[in-house]
């Protein structure tokens, strides 16, 4: 059986893109080293927020299949790798997952075939990493016997605006005949295509869009704190050059930032520098400022107890969302780790609330979760609104008796204090 596409890495990235390409009428195999992932979804089952059971029904009803085969791969006319590029050890890239990518995608690369890149990393993956990979394992040559692209992700889960086909897609090549055969695939399911000069290109374009917010928050954040100390009230401040119709982008300050993407695109971007003898001396200032604003929050907390006369090590506390974005149920990453930490270093209890995080595990213990936003807020002393999910309507927190600390200035009340 042969497929149009196989999507290596059936996450958040590689699962929405096999939705398209299916919706789109394309043949499409997933390939994932995750048993429970393969066994889920051809059970109907979808492990990603952003796609429903339903989603992934529709996709089996067009032909779609998971597998944990690693020869799957090679029965398509192109391959996407969609796996994770995380941390190591001291916050260092670590490409094991795209390096195992690339190693399964050449044991069964053809002639002809077309394999794209979606992984974020830094500038010279492709070319660099993942083409020797391919090369050395096939004994075929990007683009004279198969045709190598890189197109990075940008999905944003829970945005209901902007998708997969309305969101410009940005695509290269190591050749134009390369960028050629990527943007025929692209083009059957997304509207926009953006034509870059080279790969390293668009790995760089990526790493900019998330450090370009990282910066910003963090620039945001230290206002915060400044604001903070000298009895500005941040939010007003943030109201008011919001209101100005050019040259200024808003952005708002909160416990710190997390996910998949902002807290890590910018160490990919630094450590690439480093070791070509260049310094970004701005993302070290933003990450040193980040980095604050858990111990912060803490802070903030604590004094907020010892005011109301209640010790931290007496004290009941509990964090409000603990995903790293509204209305989504991705944790990675997500603030409220360091937060609920610095509160049990304080002595504190700490209980959380989340419609959308079933689970949420604090050095690998799962942390007490409260399934009622009443009952979590008739039990606290003090609660912490980490996260504005949609359902967190303002007059169910500012009514309780406990004290609220709102990281994201979305509430008023006696009871309230804003970050």
């Amino acid at each position: 059986m042969t497929a149009d596409l196989a999507v290596i890495g059936l996450g958040h990235v590689g699962l929405p893109l096999a939705r398209a390409a299916c919706a789109a009428g394309l043949t499409t195999v997933g390939y994932d080293v995750s048993d429970a992932v393969v066994t889920g979804l051809n059970g109907g089952r979808s492990h990603v927020g952003g796609v429903a059971d339903a989603a992934v029904a529709a996709m089996r009803v067009a032909g779609f299949h998971a597998t944990s085969d690693p020869s799957a791969p090679g029965l398509a006319d192109t391959v996407v790798i969609c796996v994770p590029t995380g941390l190591g050890a001291g916050g260092t890239p670590d490409l094991t997952a795209v390096r195992a990518a690339a190693r399964t995608v050449a044991r069964c690369l053809r002639p002809g075939m077309l394999v794209v890149l979606e992984s974020t990393s830094y500038p010279g993956t492709t070319e660099e990493v993942v083409r020797p990979l391919l090369e050395n394992g096939s004994g075929l040559r990007a683009g004279a016997d198969f045709h190598l692209a890189y197109s990075p992700e940008r999905i944003d889960p829970g945005n209901r605006r902007f998708g997969l086909h309305n969101t410009p897609k940005v695509v290269s090549g190591c050749t134009p005949l390369c960028v050629k055969h990527a943007v025929a695939f692209y083009g059957r399911f997304v509207r926009t295509l953006v034509v870059s000069r080279g790969t390293r290109e668009a790995e760089m374009a990526k790493l900019l869009e998330n450090t370009y917010r990282y910066v910003n928050i963090a620039l945001v954040d230290e206002v915060a704190l400044y604001c903070d100390r000298t009895g500005i009230d941040i939010w007003d401040v943030l109201h008011c050059a919001g209101t100005k119709p050019f040259g200024f982008a808003p952005f708002r300050p909160g416990a710190g930032v997390g996910g998949h993407c902002i807290p890590v695109d910018p160490r990919y971007l630094a450590a690439k520098a480093e070791a070509e003898g260049f310094s970004f001396r701005m993302l070290a200032a933003a990450h040193e400022v980040v980095s604050r604003m858990p111990a912060h929050v803490v802070g903030r907390a604590v004094g907020l107890l010892d005011e109301a006369g209640k010790p931290p090590e007496a004290a009941s506390v509990v964090l409000l969302g603990v995903a790293y974005k509204p209305d989504v149920a991705d944790a990675r990453e997500s603030p409220a780790e360091p937060v609920a930490r610095g509160l049990r270093a304080q002595g504190a209890t700490v209980r959380y609330h989340d419609p959308y995080v079933r689970e949420f595990t604090l050095d690998g213990v799962p942390l007490a979760r409260v399934e009622s936003l009443r009952d979590a807020l008739a039990g606290a002393d003090l609660a912490i609104l980490l996260q504005d999910h949609s359902c967190y309507d303002t007059t169910t927190p500012t009514r309780a008796e406990c004290i609220l600390l709102d990281t994201r200035g979305k509430a008023s009340g006696p009871r309230v204090t804003l970050l």
